[in-house]
């Protein structure tokens, strides 16, 4: 009985702790929301606060940024383009390299794998300027593919699929290679359905970097009609003018991808990211 009891307080503890740590996590978000209702002369007198007059709230924030004078959904439609193409490619590209380095035994295996884990500790902005001169010689700047390029292939999630298919045996492979299927079909049609809680976690987390691009991005597009939304919000920010409320009413939206994305594959995720740091 008393083991029983101390379980019920302990689950009551845990689910009190949990609920509050929700709650202050979600006040960012739920001040954000409020505030985009708010007009642009109150948000630049009192600041971000939760005091709001409810009587001057309005929905003149969104309609302005969603009207034809605003390219805000140019800016959303970019990112929406390059954040696919780019989570589809570097997913697809890393997961082949993880599986040749987690399933093959080559020449050379190790030494590749920590020039892996070497790039993984360089900072992106220290090989900006090398980055800048490659994209200006093959002609990508000022193009989509200029900001997807550098990204197709991720040192960490390489090196996350790696860890990751260490933990699958390799019984799998061996026998499918005994019933005469080749290589290309061992990867496609028995090591993917196996990653798709591996795919789910680090699509969120390449999601969420590639959505919320903005150094990059800004170096390469120079047209107006190609910017992203995190460049595009930021340009709302000019010595003329800040645009505080659309700035907010637009961050607001903003975040609406990224929570439909986590919704869709938060019951993978957890899966993935413990299975991931398991070495079988």
């Amino acid at each position: 009985m008393k083991s029983s009891w101390k379980k019920k307080v302990q689950s009551v503890l845990l689910v009190t702790i949990f609920s509050i740590a929700a709650f202050l996590l979600l006040l960012p978000l739920l001040l954000l929301a409020v505030s985009s209702l708010r007009p642009g002369s109150d948000l630049m007198r009192n600041g971000l606060n939760f005091s709001i007059d409810w009587a001057y709230a309005n929905l003149d924030n969104y309609r302005y940024l969603f009207s034809a004078a605003n390219p805000y959904f140019t800016w959303y439609k970019n990112s929406l383009v390059i954040t696919v193409v780019q989570v589809f490619l570097a997913l697809f590209l890393s997961a082949c390299v993880g599986y040749g380095f987690a399933m093959y035994n080559f020449k050379g295996k190790n030494i590749f794998f920590m020039a892996v884990l070497l790039v993984m500790m360089i900072p992106t902005e220290v090989i900006l300027l090398p980055l800048y001169r490659l994209t200006i010689k093959i002609g990508a700047m000022d193009s989509m593919w200029g900001i997807i390029l550098p990204y197709m292939v991720i040192p960490m999630l390489v090196f996350f699929f790696r860890q990751y298919l260490t933990g699958i045996p390799k019984d799998f492979v061996d026998s499918a290679r005994v019933d005469g299927c080749s290589e290309y079909g061992i990867f496609f049609r028995i090591m993917l359905p196996l990653m798709k809680p591996s795919f789910a976690a680090m699509g969120i987390y390449q999601g969420m970097q590639s959505w919320n691009n903005f150094l990059w991005p800004m170096i390469v597009i120079r047209s107006a009609d190609k910017i992203t939304l995190p460049v595009g919000l930021q340009s709302l920010m000019s010595p003329y003018g800040n645009n505080y409320d659309i700035l907010v009413a637009g961050s607001c939206f903003a975040i609406v991808p990224v929570l439909i994305l986590f919704v869709c594959f938060q019951s993978y995720f957890v899966e993935g990211m413990t299975a991931g740091g398991v070495k079988g």
